[in-house]
């Protein structure tokens, strides 16, 4: 029961937003700025400058290239690939329910997405520009570049999934699926992360998947915060549409959710900083399948853009 209460639909003291037509199984209210209310005329720039090479030095890499819609705005790589064949060290997130989100980037280092969707443009290994450069090429102002593709992201949203549906009308899951959910909630312990309508608790977890062979590849949100315990801690994702979004990890260094569920099922990888609360699971291998077969079925519907113009992706 406490599951299915976490599930539901609330409406949440977060300032209500012009997304008039919630998708079921999220809430009704997103935290929107103030000072950047969404407009028609605002997401409409933002999707075209979402798509936009221009904003990228070679003009040959969009905001779209790492965050295609018909990939649940992912790319399918485990590291994108930006200007000049240059690559991060990092997997391009889903953008979907972005909106809901508190802290972005997998350290968390940008407290709004109207600060976020700046850094990509500036990165060397992204888009490799300057925002005076950006700005000037697409005759436009800092302001309006990040008010457009926040109010933009904001828009993009997953829900009304078979789960949604189950959890709203009591039926939609196969037996299987039911026995995933069971599982997800109560011997997997996914639930203490990824919680709530958007299936994430918001919050940094080690889970040793920044460990190799003993020595940190990525000091995750340590480097925002120089905390001891954040070594290696990484923000929890988002599981919707989760089967459309391979690899996974912040690296995209597991390429199925079968491995995944491995990876949980072993207790991640030792560690001084491995959360508490990552403990080998000792799931059947029946448990293992039912569980994939729940995270599947978190595929949702994905719209971005508001009523008036919204579009629902393949």
């Amino acid at each position: 029961m406490r599951f299915l209460v976490l599930l539901q639909t609330t409406a949440l003291a977060l300032g209500q937003s012009a997304l008039t037509t919630t998708p079921l199984g999220l809430d009704v209210y997103m935290r929107v700025p103030d000072d950047n209310p969404l407009t028609d005329e605002k997401v409409t720039l933002g999707r075209k400058l979402f798509s936009d090479k221009r904003l990228s030095r070679d003009q040959n890499v969009a905001c779209a290239s790492c965050h295609d819609a018909k990939h649940a705005f992912t790319d399918h790589r485990r590291v994108s690939e930006g200007v000049f064949g240059r690559h991060g060290t990092r997997n391009a997130p889903a953008l979907i329910n972005r909106g809901y989100g508190t802290l972005q980037f997998w350290d968390g280092r940008s407290a709004s997405l109207d600060h976020q969707v700046l850094k990509p443009i500036q990165d060397p290994n992204e888009m490799d520009m300057t925002l005076a450069e950006a700005t000037a090429r697409l005759g436009i102002t800092e302001r309006a570049l990040a008010e457009g593709l926040a109010s933009y992201v904001r828009t993009i949203r997953s829900g009304n999934s078979r789960v949604d549906k189950y959890l709203s009308r009591g039926a939609g899951l196969s037996t299987e699926e039911e026995v995933g959910m069971r599982v997800f909630r109560l011997k997997g312990n996914c639930v203490t992360c990824h919680v709530g309508p958007n299936f994430t608790d918001e919050q940094f977890h080690n889970t040793g998947i920044a460990w190799r062979k003993g020595d940190l590849s990525d000091e995750g949100r340590f480097a925002v915060t120089q905390r001891l315990a954040d070594r290696g801690a990484f923000k929890t994702p988002t599981l919707r549409d989760v089967a459309r979004t391979a690899p996974y990890m912040h690296d995209g260094s597991i390429a199925t959710l079968e491995e995944v569920i491995e990876h949980y099922d072993r207790g991640g990888v030792p560690n001084p900083q491995l959360d508490l609360e990552i403990q080998p699971l000792r799931l059947t291998v029946e448990e293992k399948r039912a569980l994939a077969a729940f995270l599947r079925a978190l595929a949702g519907e994905i719209s971005e853009g508001l009523p008036s113009g919204a579009r629902k992706t393949p």
